[in-house]
């Protein structure tokens, strides 16, 4: 009996015990390959004995003290560390403890920053259908996570509105050009902004991988630099929520440097941390620091555990392994491996619709037709039995429903750590096949 609540309270989930590498163990001594590092999150898999001994060495030294009264030294580290150089012109950085908490922190920023430059007129925020920003009440406001918002829509402000996905397999049209597509998102772009008042929109938020709601979802060339150009032109800012994508998940540092625009305000989380602590944060333009250091000199938000010092410790080891082990760089060698590895083992299965992502961020969509790209019935939940299936084969991947709109459509994410080998690849293609194969044979019997 567990006394826990658990995300399902019909089915408990088995005990993790240990984590080797890219190794979870559980209780009864199955061993999985993590796949997808939980949820994207393990970037440099478990137990990284750099990682352990600056959380036991901080942890020893100063384990909290509150950001009223005192910074502390690895809190000061880490924000200069990602802020080198101002990539984007990126100057400062907030922590906080999730992914959830900093998209509320980058709101509440954002809104402030109106406010310190004499615009209180400006209270709305445009972001896209079949996004994810956090499961806070603000987050998920932002968010268009149809099945994630049903529950809380009486609670959520209207001051939020949404666009279309840039989601090219399901929704950019037969014969029409990536440009072509890009500029018809860019045209309902600029109408929302007319719609509500151009002079009344805070910001445009988006992922700029889509993550778990459509499954790693990247652009199509040249979208973001027409929405960057829209938000400039209407004098909104650009939000960018690289939770899941960011931190060398795609093959850079920033996903956003591979689409040759950089934001106002950028969300992390995941990966800057590597699970082995809870943290999250926010990068903010020079020009958002400066408006509020020349206006009321306070930013109006905080948390009893934003810059953790402990959590800012694990993050910093994390973030000083990736640069030092040029990790990145290796995520973009896997990612070939892994994309030609998924291509050549699914790519023509009859209930593979779609193999997309970037680097060590891949997406499998399953469809009940290759031709017409119908999905399967919901009711079905294919990816929950490949999931199963894979679990059963020692490997764990991320499974989701919902892919085209909230209700229709399934996939799985693969997200391996980034110190994964080449066999690890092999043997994650391997087993993620054996499970398709066998959740698809279920479905005919």
């Amino acid at each position: 009996m567990t006394r826990l609540l658990h995300r399902s309270l019909r089915q408990p989930p088995p005990r993790a015990v240990r984590g080797e590498g890219i190794f979870l163990r559980g209780a009864d001594g199955q061993r999985i390959i993590d796949g997808s590092g939980g949820a994207a999150v393990a970037c440099l898999g478990h137990g990284h004995p750099r990682v352990a001994a600056a959380i036991a060495a901080q942890a020893g030294r100063l384990a909290y003290a509150h950001t009223s009264f005192f910074s502390s030294e690895p809190a000061e580290a880490l924000a200069a560390l990602l802020t080198e150089g101002e990539p984007g012109g990126l100057s400062h950085a907030f922590f906080v403890s999730s992914g959830s908490e900093a998209m509320e922190a980058a709101l509440k920023l954002a809104r402030q920053y109106f406010l310190e430059i004499g615009e209180p007129e400006r209270t709305h925020v445009i972001a896209r259908r079949q996004s994810y920003h956090g499961n806070t009440l603000g987050a998920l406001a932002a968010g268009g996570n149809a099945a994630r918002r049903a529950p809380y829509a009486p609670l959520l402000a209207s001051t939020f509105s949404h666009v279309a996905p840039c989601f090219a397999y399901r929704f950019q049209a037969e014969n029409e050009s990536d440009a072509a597509y890009a500029a018809r998102l860019a045209d309902e772009l600029e109408a929302a902004f007319h719609r509500v008042g151009p002079g009344r929109v805070i910001a445009f938020c988006a992922e700029t991988v889509v993550g778990a709601t459509a499954g790693c979802v990247p652009a199509v060339a040249d979208y973001f630099r027409r929405v960057r150009e829209i938000c400039d032109r209407h004098g909104a800012l650009l939000i960018l929520d690289e939770v899941m994508c960011g931190m060398g998940r795609t093959g850079t540092l920033h996903a956003w440097e591979q689409e040759g625009v950089a934001p106002d305000i950028q969300v992390i989380a995941k990966g800057l941390g590597g699970g082995y602590q809870p943290i999250g944060g926010i990068l903010l333009a020079r020009r958002i620091f400066a408006a509020l250091q020349a206006g009321s000199g306070v930013f109006r938000h905080g948390h009893t555990y934003q810059a953790h010092p402990v959590a800012c410790a694990a993050a910093l080891a994390v973030q000083q392994v990736i640069r030092e082990d040029a990790l990145v760089a290796r995520v973009q060698e896997l990612g070939a491996l892994l994309e030609a590895a998924l291509n050549q083992r699914l790519g023509q299965h009859p209930h593979v619709g779609d193999i997309r992502g970037r680097g060590l961020f891949r997406a499998i969509e399953f469809v009940a037709d290759r031709a017409s790209r119908a999905p399967f019935d919901p009711a079905l939940a294919m990816h929950e039995r490949v999931a199963a299936a894979a679990f059963a084969r020692g490997l764990a991947v991320y499974p989701m429903a919902g892919t085209i709109d909230g209700v229709h459509g399934n996939h799985v994410i693969i997200a391996p750590p980034y110190i994964a080998t080449e066999d690890d690849i092999a043997a994650i293609v391997a087993r993620l096949g054996e499970a398709v194969a066998a959740a698809c044979a279920d479905d005919r019997e």
